[in-house]
Parts: C-alpha cells; sequence; structure tokens
C-alpha cells in the first residue's frame, strides 16, 4: 500500500493562507453567534459550574467493562500474575474520574436547588462538601462491583438460555447489545438509587444511542434479565421487574399520562418473575400488574393487570389480499 505523498511547504501555506481568508470571511458570523448568547437564553452555560463530560463518562463505562468483563475488551491479553495490578490501575483510573465527575455534578445540582451555583464559590465549604460527598458516593459505588458482577453473570446466563442462536458467552458478551444495555443500566441504577445527579442519565442515554434500548435508570429490575433483538425497547423510570424476565424488540413498559406533576409517583407497570413480553408489545401504567408466569403476545396493547399465569394475545380481524392483475399481452 502506497502511502499519501509528502505535502510540500508551498501547498501547507497555501492551505493556511485559505483558512486565514476563509476566516475572515466568517468574521461577521462570529460576532452573530457570539450576540445571540445574550439574546438567546435557556441553552447557554457559559458562567455556571462545571459540567460532567460525555468523554469521561464514556471512558468510565469502558473501564467498568473490562473490569466486569476481563479480556473481552483489551486489545493485550493480561498475564494472571499481573490481574492484580492491571485491576487496581483501572479501578484507580475509575475512581478518580468518577469522583470528579461525580463531584461537577453535585455542584451543578446544588446550584439548582440553592439557585446559587457552588462553583462560584471556590473557598467555600460547599465545594469541599461536595466533593468530599462525591468521594463517598464513589467509594460506595465501587463496593457495588463484585456484587454487580454477579448479577451480569445471570444475564449472560440468561441470554444463552433464552437464544437458541447463542452459541458461547464470549458471542453473547461481545455482540449482544441487549446483554450490553442491562449492563450499562446496572451501573447507571446504582448511582441513581445513590442520588447521583445527571451521571446516570448521560450513561443511558449513551448505551440508548449505541443500542436502540431506552431504560431510565430508575427502573428496578431483578436477576437473569434478557432483551432479545433489542431495538426499539423502552423501560420508563419507576417499572419494576421481577427476576428471569424475557422482552423482546419493540416492546414498551411506559405511562399512561406524562403529565409533570406526576414525576414523583409510579407510572409505570411492575412486571412479575417468569414473564415473557413478545415484540412490539405496550404495557403501560403504575396500578397494571403483569403476574408471575405470564405471557404477553405480541403487538398487544394492554393497560390493566393480568393474573398469574395469564397468556395475552392480540385477535386481529380478518385481513384482505388483493392481487393486481398482469398486464394483458395480446
Amino acid at each position: 500500500m502506497s502511502l499519501p505523498p509528502t505535502r510540500t511547504w508551498v501547498e501547507a501555506h497555501l492551505e493556511a493562507s485559505d483558512i486565514v481568508a476563509m476566516m475572515e470571511q466568517l468574521g461577521p458570523v462570529i460576532d452573530e453567534i457570539v450576540d445571540s448568547y445574550k439574546e438567546i437564553g435557556g441553552i447557554n452555560h457559559i458562567e455556571g459550574p462545571r459540567l460532567p463530560s460525555r468523554l469521561h463518562i464514556v471512558q468510565i463505562i469502558e473501564d467498568l467493562e473490562s473490569i466486569i468483563f476481563p479480556g473481552y475488551h483489551d486489545e493485550e491479553r493480561s498475564h494472571p500474575d499481573s490481574l492484580r495490578f492491571v485491576i487496581e490501575e483501572r479501578l484507580s483510573r475509575v475512581a478518580r474520574c468518577l469522583t470528579d465527575e461525580i463531584h461537577k455534578a453535585l455542584c451543578f445540582q446544588r446550584g439548582i436547588d440553592m439557585e446559587r451555583p457552588c462553583g462560584h464559590e471556590v473557598e467555600t465549604h460547599e465545594i469541599e462538601g461536595c466533593h468530599d460527598r462525591a468521594e463517598r458516593l464513589t467509594a460506595d459505588f465501587l463496593a457495588q462491583v463484585p456484587s454487580l458482577r454477579k448479577r451480569l453473570r445471570l444475564d449472560v446466563d440468561a441470554a444463552m438460555k433464552g437464544d437458541p442462536a447463542a452459541q458461547s458467552r464470549e458471542e453473547v458478551i461481545l455482540a449482544y447489545p441487549g446483554v450490553e444495555a442491562v449492563l450499562v443500566h446496572r451501573l447507571a441504577h446504582e448511582l441513581f438509587v445513590r442520588g447521583v445527579p445527571l451521571l446516570p442519565r448521560m450513561m443511558s442515554e449513551w448505551v440508548h444511542g449505541r443500542t436502540g434500548i431506552d431504560i431510565h435508570p430508575g427502573a428496578t429490575i431483578g436477576a437473569s434479565f434478557f432483551i432479545d433483538h433489542a431495538t426499539g425497547v423502552v423501560i420508563g423510570e419507576t417499572c419494576v421487574i421481577g427476576d428471569r424476565v424475557k422482552i423482546y424488540q419493540g416492546v414498551t413498559l411506559g405511562a399512561m399520562s406524562v403529565r409533570k406533576e406526576e414525576a414523583h409517583r409510579k407510572r409505570h407497570p411492575t412486571i412479575g418473575d417468569d414473564v415473557t413480553v413478545y415484540s412490539g408489545a405496550t404495557i403501560l401504567g403504575g396500578d397494571t400488574e403483569i403476574g408471575t408466569g405470564s405471557v404477553i403476545g405480541g403487538n398487544v396493547w394492554l393497560t390493566r393487570s393480568v393474573p398469574p399465569n395469564s397468556t395475552v394475545f392480540y385477535k386481529a380481524g380478518d385481513f384482505v389480499v388483493t392481487r393486481t392483475p398482469e398486464p394483458s399481452t395480446v
């Protein structure tokens, strides 16, 4: 494969000149953009406290994935003799980065709650309080990693058991979007229940973009959970899902109402143990409970509870097939 030719000094100079000329033309546009910051409020964050970094959140997720599933996301294999050193280095990096991101999120939230961004008061005890709390939250969160590994092993086993096409755990961990979405959800949920602002939603929306699976970090999900085919699944904030539940693509576990005043009520359904929900089903409402061992068929629209061991299916009406006559050859 031939390498691209090296640019000459003249070519580089001409390119730089072109950029200068373009920036001169863009001068009025730049002024207009800057002026718009004064005129258009609500979408600027110029003088407030630092916000959490998307880039750092992704790095935290990837480091935690490599700790939870060692050897699956590494370019080089780790020797067993050096494994403790590798994990220590990664966990230390996560601890530093996560503490900083939680600190920024707490400062942001305190600014909202107190109507005074504590990021402006670097020497006050408020900042110290945010940082101390961030350290405690980080330590508490990381202490959950061993138990999270046990739960995620059950999720991987559920995928192996629930999908006849699954050939190995390696395939499930490396290739199944449902497994990745559940992993990130379990991480985000641990932060959510500890009251960490912003970060849980940033994590869940990052994996939503990657997998097409939208799980609010507030949702409570039991053991051995499997999402098959994955795309288009929506699971709301107050949803409660039992153990050994399997759902398919396009399932919505949502709310009957999206009124803001109902934000602190249970708005999403409860799914019992050993339930299967097939593709395209929609189950709505905080009072809706799906009994243990039930099967919800594809494309069902359900807004009321069903007892244990129920089978719910959509009975379609007759459909008509018409055929366009072939054009005459005469």
